[in-house]
């Protein structure tokens, strides 16, 4: 039986440990940080994520997919706010399709235990990797709690350790490893709308709530008690940055500007965004994947900002694909090499694409030119979805390959902005000018 390292117990270490345990492999998991079954997550650390379809069957592998859909709560579209307080919700995708917003902790949970249920896999926690050996496959660690060191020798190394990895650093230093970082100028901190008085939520519950104000917006998620997570983002410096946004009277002058409307639903605001921390957005990119006898996985090689929703789903995808050449090509070496090569693309394919959706979200979504375009988009959709999938519906509602969505969903709206131009509109519903329009 070959033994596997598997460097941070994270969301997809917990879930890819399964996978290789289901596979024969005896699996050691040492995560840096506590066992998530005993501790809260800290104030101001996302606490609840979007789940879609890439994740959901990443999950339906391992039989956890009805009990976590069970504790979601679905968002069949976005709610835009305008300053005013407007309302206008976007529908995603045709009727059925939805993103859902899970607890982050109730998911760990559920994969921790999945992983302690399988014999073949053993969990340390509170254990920081130091160092790394990438071709004798050792791994060094450090028991934060007790300052315990220990040397640790397997067959292979997983990298699952998040976007600053200690594996991936080991391999920063080898010869023609290709590494890039960058920060977006923004931040985010988190806030939280709280439950009404007779503990309902306080505004609709089923859809991603977006308050879009040009260089800067906030997002609102829906979470089983009845609350929302809010996530400000916006950039450091300026007037409207959160450098200058410090004292009561110059956080409550801000949030009553610029939402005025979730002011209201926030009784805890000044102590939240006093106390919690304000957070980085980086896009990490990186090859190979595979140096000697370690392999990276999850945000250890493709962190993305969190625009489309899909770092947990992306994660989730690569033990997918990495169970399915473990599958083809049986030698483990092998298999990594196929690995690395078929997600690569779609990593950095859905990198570009969680950026550029952070400019719809932030920018284009209350532009009237944007809405028309987004309508007819949406009429494509509901008429003729053998025919025409729009780059949204790609992404989180189907496996089609991230590159694929890229370059199909790029080509589709720029079809679709022709068609606006020539004032061809009334003839999305003649089914055999949009097979011609669209082929």
């Amino acid at each position: 039986m070959k033994s596997i390292t598997l460097v941070g117990g994270g969301l997809a270490g917990s879930l890819v440990a399964v996978y290789l345990a289901k596979r024969g492999y005896e699996v050691n998991i040492y995560e840096r940080r506590p066992d998530m079954r005993n501790v809260e997550i800290p104030a101001g650390r996302s606490i609840n994520l979007a789940l879609s379809k890439r994740g959901i069957a990443a999950l339906e592998k391992v039989g956890l997919d009805q009990a976590v859909l069970s504790k979601a709560i679905p968002m069949p579209g976005r709610m835009m706010h305008s300053t005013e307080g407007e309302l206008a919700y976007q529908p995603y995708g045709t009727e059925g399709q939805a993103i859902n917003s899970v607890s982050r902790a109730h998911l760990n949970v559920q994969l921790l235990q999945l992983a302690d249920e399988n014999e073949h896999v053993h969990q340390h926690f509170n254990m920081a990797c130091t160092k790394v050996d990438l071709e004798k496959s050792i791994c060094w660690f450090t028991n934060s709690e007790t300052g315990e060191k220990l040397e640790v020798k397997s067959d292979y190394i997983l990298g699952g350790d998040g976007a600053f990895s200690a594996v991936r650093s080991k391999m920063q230093r080898t010869p023609r490893f290709d590494y890039s970082q960058s920060y977006t100028k923004s931040g985010y901190k988190e806030l939280t709308i709280e439950p009404t008085a007779d503990g309902e939520f306080a505004m609709e519950p089923n859809a991603l709530h977006i308050w879009p104000r040009g260089s800067f917006m906030m997002i609102a998620l829906p979470n089983p008690d009845k609350s929302f997570t809010c996530t400000l983002f916006m950039p450091y410096e300026g007037a409207t940055g959160f450098d200058n946004i410090n004292t009561d009277e110059e956080i409550l002058h801000f949030m009553n500007t610029y939402f005025g409307d979730s002011v209201p639903m926030m009784p805890t605001l000044l102590e939240d965004f006093k106390a919690n921390p304000v957070g980085d957005l980086v896009t990490v990119r990186c090859y190979p994947w595979n140096v000697g006898k370690a392999t990276l996985i999850g945000d250890a090689c493709h962190a993305i900002v969190p625009f489309y929703g899909q770092g947990m789903n992306c994660a989730f995808e690569d033990c997918i694909e990495l169970d399915a050449c473990l599958e083809e090509f049986g030698d483990w070496d092998v298999a990594m090499k196929h690995y690395e090569k078929r997600r690569k693309p779609n990593a950095d394919a859905i990198a570009d694409l969680a950026l550029q959706n952070f400019i719809e979200m932030r920018d284009l979504v209350g532009d009237e030119y944007f809405l028309h375009y987004k309508k007819i988009e949406h009429e494509l959709c509901d008429l003729h979805p053998d025919i025409f999938q729009s780059q949204y519906e790609m992404v989180s509602f189907s496996t089609i390959p991230y590159k694929e969505a890229l370059d199909k969903g790029a080509e589709n709206t720029k079809r679709i902005y022709d068609l606006i131009a020539e004032g061809k509109e009334e003839l999305i519903k003649d089914r055999a000018f949009v097979q011609d329009w669209f082929s």
